[in-house]
């Protein structure tokens, strides 16, 4: 898997990304936390649509490349372009891992691992507190944000 650093366009000084995001948010996005594995909200949903930043809105993935990989993640196979996300070397815990942001505001995402289907063979691994999701037909939809703190990397199972 390349890794491709991005350079985040969107820049805020910590007290502005903790007025704009919840504590749930926060850990994940700009922490590096990990959400529990099937507590997030997106990871249930099979509407037709766009999942995007939590932190800047930015489209990030498809619903037409979400699986169930049976992690308890959101999982997806590609991004929605190329350019949506940068990736960087995750050296936590002990492991080599590759961890998936945000282009436009650097928030982490997740992490890519190489065991996902074809086309591409890779699962984007995504917290759900990360994203938002915009339905197909523009309808918005309310998931409402979690407040609980998302616990430890579980890199076992991530």
């Amino acid at each position: 898997m390349p890794i491709r650093e991005a350079q985040p366009e969107v820049q805020l000084s910590e007290e502005e990304w903790r007025e704009r995001l919840t504590p749930a948010q926060y850990r994940v996005l700009r922490e590096e936390g990990t959400e529990r594995a099937g507590s997030g909200e997106l990871l249930h949903v099979k509407e037709d649509g766009t999942f995007v930043c939590a932190g800047c809105g930015q489209a990030l993935f498809s619903s037409e490349h979400k699986y169930d990989s049976r992690t308890g993640w959101p999982s997806f196979y590609a991004p929605i372009s190329e350019e949506a996300v940068g990736t960087k070397m995750d050296t936590r815990h002990g492991m080599r891992r590759v961890e998936v942001h945000c282009s436009r505001c650097g928030g982490h995402l997740g992490h890519i691992f190489p065991d996902g289907p074809a086309p591409t063979g890779l699962r984007y691994c995504v917290n759900s507190v990360s994203m938002g999701f915009t339905p197909a037909d523009g309808t918005p939809v309310e998931v409402p944000p979690t407040e609980e703190a998302p616990s430890e990397d579980a890199p076992a199972t991530r």
